[in-house]
């Protein structure tokens, strides 16, 4: 495993195409965000994805995330109406995770097997904001909880002892927070909370 130490507010420009590189590889990564550290790839990769939830012993029932950029991209996964789309601009970036009908643009071996939807992201943390630039498109990513765990790994050395040779990289920033993202299901219309973690929900209720 290789660890990069990239600045959190003025990421360097190397490492941030370094990391772009192994997603487009088909490379599974660790990303710092603005909750806790992720496991990271590109959705793209059918090998990746897999390996992704072999780490985290996943079965296909656990919604993963897509990590976009802006709303402009959640637009393109995700079904939103006028009232979800000013939630959603009202509470990105952020530590959230969001719950919402899956479009054609999602491949299926990505949804919720039965309720057909998706996980979405905005994070706001720099070096992955510049990260989803360069690769130009979402990563699917999963808060790196390992098995048996409940909260998320937060030390690099740890990291690296659980995780070397099932990870390429291991990209290092400020240290993030001992919890994962808030989880909030917009598909009823009125937000509801299925995990309460970094993102605050006070101003929601």
């Amino acid at each position: 495993m290789q660890r990069l130490q990239i600045h959190p507010t003025h990421p360097q420009r190397r490492l941030i195409v370094q990391a772009a590189r192994e997603l487009a590889a088909g490379s599974v990564i660790v990303l710092p965000t603005d909750a806790s550290y992720v496991l990271a790839c590109s959705p793209d990769s059918r090998e990746a994805v897999d390996r992704m939830r072999a780490i985290r012993q996943l079965d296909a029932k656990h919604l993963l995330t897509l990590m976009c950029r802006d709303l402009s991209e959640l637009a393109t996964y995700a079904q939103v109406d006028n009232r979800q789309y000013r939630f959603l601009r009202e509470w990105t970036p952020g530590a959230y995770t969001f719950v919402l009908p899956a479009t054609k643009e999602v491949p299926r071996r990505l949804w919720h097997p039965s309720r057909k939807t998706v996980g979405l992201r905005v994070p706001d943390h720099r070096a992955v904001q510049e990260t989803l630039a360069e690769f130009g498109k979402p990563v699917l990513a999963t808060s790196l909880i390992m098995p048996g765990d409940e909260d998320p790994l937060v030390d690099g050395d740890e990291i690296e002892r659980r995780l070397n040779g099932q990870v390429a990289l291991l990209v290092e920033a400020e240290s993030p927070r001992l919890a994962p993202t808030t989880v909030i299901d917009l598909t009823s219309g009125d937000p509801l909370v299925l995990r309460q973690g970094a993102g605050s929900t006070a101003r929601m209720t």
